[in-house]
């Protein structure tokens, strides 16, 4: 959410930025939300008026008992207590005015609201332009993609060998979407959240564990409605979703606080299941367990000072890229373009991994900046030198197995059918350096 008085001293500005994102139906609500802030200040001012007129009736009304009680004159007294009457009835009508003044600036302060919750983030200069992911623009390749001279199976197929995987049975307990992981490969998907938890408590983050629920001020604080719709699981009966990504939960952690400047960068790694309903029609490569309604995650999430924002989007997304080169997965990044990033973020920049079955890359990780969007609408600010400011917010992706399995078991498997298990991950799989 952009701040309102940015929007009102520069709304060619905000125009401008919408039709960079390829949103031009949201044009007209710039014009909108500015005529709307004028009558809302004109019903406050109106208001304000009226009390003011109000307590100088008070007052004199005051200053009439006064006399009155002084008075031995009873037609003095009639008629100063006519003039009171006439106050008080006034008075009353300057009530009835106000509370349809308030009500009626509840509903403009209200509109305000949801529009600028649906005017988006003011994009990064260095943001490709393009109307879907398909115009995302390559930044760097990591490691080089190698296709085996041996056909490499359906990551599904890999993981039936090891008897690792039943898809069958969890469709009948759960429907389309969900997987048990058994054997080597369940203990595999385990092996890579701890490593991914221990590596990044080793570049000095902080390691949690948050809550899977979250209210709904707070998913409203963290994502677009559109987003919401599309991922999040509600709770029936209870102001509760089921977190899709603990970037939800980690960040609502500062709703409502002032953050001393001392404390900060606040670098946090959190470990969590995560719901999505994915909804939509998936292709033929999205089967198995590439797209699904649970996974589990290790993420990243930094809360900072505005000016370290930038810095702390570069380490965030390079921890991704070291972390599956640990693992001898190649990858690459890709920018974000305009019409691909949600409304809430500045830039963003994913890591896809190198699928030798697929003989291309697939998205594995995404790296967000926010500004100070999500802190905005939670009201997360910093207590500065200066004064308060709202901090800007940040999430990674570390690893979300099972998904990243597909690109583990691809690039590690072997000739002869056995998965290799790169050194880093050996102490986490029981000294076996590989799968047979």
């Amino acid at each position: 959410m952009i701040d309102i008085n940015f929007l009102k001293k520069n709304p060619d500005a905000v125009k401008e930025n919408i039709k960079k994102k390829f949103q031009d139906h949201k044009l007209p609500l710039v014009d909108e939300v500015i005529e709307l802030d004028v009558k809302r200040r004109e019903y406050i001012q109106e208001t304000e008026s009226l009390k003011s007129q109000r307590n100088k009736i008070s007052k004199e009304n005051g200053m009439l008992f006064g006399r009155m009680k002084k008075s031995s004159d009873e037609a003095e007294k009639a008629e100063i207590q006519k003039k009171i009457d006439e106050n008080t009835a006034t008075v009353t009508s300057f009530a009835d005015k106000m509370a349809a003044l308030d009500a009626d600036l509840a509903k403009v302060d209200a509109r305000i609201r949801e529009i600028m919750l649906t005017i988006p983030n003011i994009i990064d200069p260095d943001v490709p332009l393009g109307p879907d992911d398909s115009h995302n623009v390559e930044v760097q390749r990591y490691g080089e993609p190698v296709v085996p001279e041996f056909e490499v199976p359906y990551h599904t197929d890999i993981m039936a060998k090891f008897n690792g995987i039943d898809l069958d049975s969890a469709r009948r307990v759960a429907g389309n979407g969900f997987y048990y992981l058994m054997g080597d490969i369940a203990r595999l998907h385990s092996a890579i959240i701890s490593y991914a938890r221990d590596f990044m408590i080793d570049r000095g983050f902080t390691y949690c564990v948050p809550p899977f629920m979250i209210r709904s001020s707070i998913v409203d604080g963290v994502m677009s409605f559109a987003e919401m719709d599309a991922m999040m699981y509600k709770i029936e009966g209870e102001d509760l979703y089921l977190i899709g990504t603990s970037e939800h939960s980690m960040i609502g952690k500062f709703v409502d606080q002032i953050i001393p400047e001392s404390t900060l960068p606040q670098t946090l790694t959190s470990y969590s299941p995560c719901f999505r309903k994915e909804k939509g029609a998936h292709g033929i490569e999205e089967r198995g367990v590439y797209r699904i309604h649970q996974f589990e995650k290790q993420e990243m999430i930094v809360i900072c000072k505005p000016e370290d924002s930038n810095y702390w989007y570069d380490q965030l997304w390079q921890n991704t890229v070291d972390f599956f080169r640990t693992l001898d997965i190649p990858v690459r990044t890709l920018a974000c373009c305009s019409g691909d990033l949600a409304d809430l973020k500045v830039k963003s920049l994913d890591v896809e991994a190198w699928s030798p079955r697929q003989k291309k890359y697939f998205e594995v990780g995404s790296c967000s900046n926010l500004g100070d969007a999500q802190a905005r609408r939670l009201k997360i600010r910093v207590d500065g030198k200066d004064g308060k400011y709202f901090a800007h917010t940040l999430n990674n992706t570390v690893v979300a197995p099972p998904r990243m399995l597909i690109a583990f078991l691809e690039n590690n498997l072997q000739a002869d059918g056995s998965v290799r298990i790169p050194e880093a991950l050996r102490m986490y799989m029981g000294g076996k350096t590989e799968l047979r």
